[in-house]
């Protein structure tokens, strides 16, 4: 039976990565990749990044970690890999130079604005531009780069553990518990480098936090994949919710003005609870509440990943052009972005998806 919930879920998380997306571009707070602020004075949309940017992409890690339970059981391993080697793997290495790196032509000119220097002069080749595009247009491809790297150790602990002892021991926790394992998520946090040197890759260790995502992937799978577990959340998801809601609000109200995404942040006690709090008390909130479906629902299980994969595109293209070619006030270029991030993201994605063999490079679609 389809867990609709999860669905749900995922496709609202997906959502609500386009919406972050918008303000994460024109916020100054020093987040590395966008372009910059859009006005004077201490930009109070910004608050947006803070109360999404600790649980969205943990939720969707641990939400992988559960289908992937799922499609195991269904799957062999084989035939599971060589799945998530197309939807994955494809689209964040081929797809790149197939369409992303039109993003990595906005990612560049972006850079080019921040920094105050041309990042490719003139005179350099176009095919070495056409390349420097490509790698340059990973922006949030990270994601299922990583996920498809996740996927490669989560087969080897299953090899460690041929009889699921380890799964079937995790149906017996209770709810304090399932509270407890946030520790883990604690730990995991602290694997980022505090201190990332210029010009190292230590900067792109702290994009993808390997060791951090793997925690919300296992627990997804180990853990919250269980009927009983997932009731146990339902039940409690109005005092998580509150939990969650008290402690993100004390994390925004005295960390407000930092750049949410350093290290020294995200390794912060407060913002971990937050973070965790906030996944299990969404993933108990849709199971009570939103465990239906319908011809929106429907379309949107179905379409929400390629939106996501498409989605940045908008973003750099759009919000840069605004940004440098135009003097709209900042609330009609974020009214802009935000409409066209949620109405063309999608036209792209259908279009994409009728194209034979770019569909297949680009979305990972087989027909």
């Amino acid at each position: 039976m389809r867990k609709h919930w999860m669905d749900n879920l995922r496709w609202v998380t997906v959502l609500l990565v386009l919406l972050y997306h918008v303000f994460y571009f024109y916020n100054n707070k020093g987040v590395f990749g966008g372009i910059g602020g859009v006005g004077d004075g201490p930009q109070y949309q910004d608050v947006v990044m803070y109360f999404l940017y600790p649980w969205f992409m943990p939720l969707l890690f641990l939400l992988s970690g559960i289908s992937a339970r799922y499609a195991l059981e269904k799957h062999s391993a084989g035939e599971w890999l060589k799945a998530r080697t197309r939807k994955l793997l494809v689209p964040g290495t081929i797809g790149l130079f197939v369409f992303q790196w039109m993003t990595g032509y906005f990612n560049t000119a972006v850079s080019s604005y921040v920094s105050g220097t041309t990042m490719l002069p003139e005179g350099v080749p176009d095919v070495v531009k056409y390349f420097a595009w490509s790698l340059s247009g990973i922006g949030p491809l990270w994601f299922i780069q990583l996920l498809w790297v996740l996927c490669l150790v989560l087969l080897a602990v299953r090899a460690l553990d041929k009889k699921d002892k380890l799964w079937t021991a995790c149906s017996q926790l209770n709810i304090v518990w399932l509270i407890l394992l946030g520790v883990l998520f604690w730990a995991g946090e602290q694997t980022l480098i505090r201190d990332p040197r210029p010009e190292s890759a230590d900067g792109l260790y702290n994009l993808y936090k390997p060791l951090f995502y793997l925690i919300p992937f296992l627990l997804g799978y180990f853990v919250f994949s269980h009927d009983e577990v997932q009731k146990k959340l339902a039940d409690a998801w109005a005092p998580l919710m509150a939990c969650a809601l008290i402690s993100g609000g004390v994390l925004i109200g005295t960390t407000f003005g930092q750049d949410n995404t350093s290290p020294q942040y995200l390794g912060s006690p407060l913002n971990c609870i937050y973070g965790y709090l906030m996944c299990l008390a969404m993933m108990g909130w849709f199971q009570a509440k939103f465990n239906r479906t319908g011809k929106v629902a429907g379309y949107m299980t179905r379409s929400s990943y390629g939106i996501y994969i498409v989605h940045y595109l908008v973003i750099a293209s759009l919000g840069y052009m605004m940004k440098v070619y135009t003097q709209l006030p900042p609330a009609a270029m974020y009214l802009l972005l935000t409409l066209a991030v949620f109405t063309l993201s999608p036209l792209l994605y259908e279009l994409l998806r009728r194209i034979p063999f770019v569909r297949w490079c680009a979305l990972g679609i087989k027909k």
